[in-house]
């Protein structure tokens, strides 16, 4: 009796642990794939992915650790790259580049506007002193 019990928690541990095994590769794909894709690197988005459970991703100390390097990160880092994957990486670069640039640029337009307001500002404060102190190119309403 002791040898079928032996033998069926063997069987048990064996299967548990193809299931693991299962579940890490998954959740590695998944990774790989949200980082193809560009999207957000989260536990909720690898969860969803690779259909596994957060208290999975929690309790694998590489997979844990892996997804919130890349959480932490401002924007996905590709794959490793194979030959056939240079194109999309070269691709996920040109997006990110183009995303940045368009942040920059957003920026950029958004100081340029504050500086305009301002200078609106200063401009109508002038013209308001201009006019209390009656300039000499001006005619006064009489």
């Amino acid at each position: 009796m002791t040898d079928t019990r032996t033998q069926r928690t063997q069987t048990l541990a064996a299967a548990a642990k193809a299931k693991s095994q299962a579940k890490t590769k998954a959740a590695e794909q998944a990774v790989r794939t949200l980082v193809k894709r560009g999207e957000p690197i989260t536990f909720q988005a690898v969860q969803r992915e690779a259909g596994v459970s957060h208290a999975f991703l929690y309790n694998h100390p590489d997979l844990r650790g892996r997804i919130e390097r890349l959480r932490a990160q401002a924007r996905p880092v590709p794959a490793q790259a194979s030959a056939a994957d240079d194109q999309s990486t070269l691709v996920l670069a040109l997006t990110s580049q183009i995303t940045r640039l368009k942040k920059q640029h957003r920026e950029e337009v958004q100081a340029l506007r504050d500086a305009l307001e301002q200078a609106h500002g200063e401009n109508l404060d002038l013209r308001r002193e201009l006019a209390r102190r009656g300039s000499p190119g001006q005619v006064q309403p009489g």
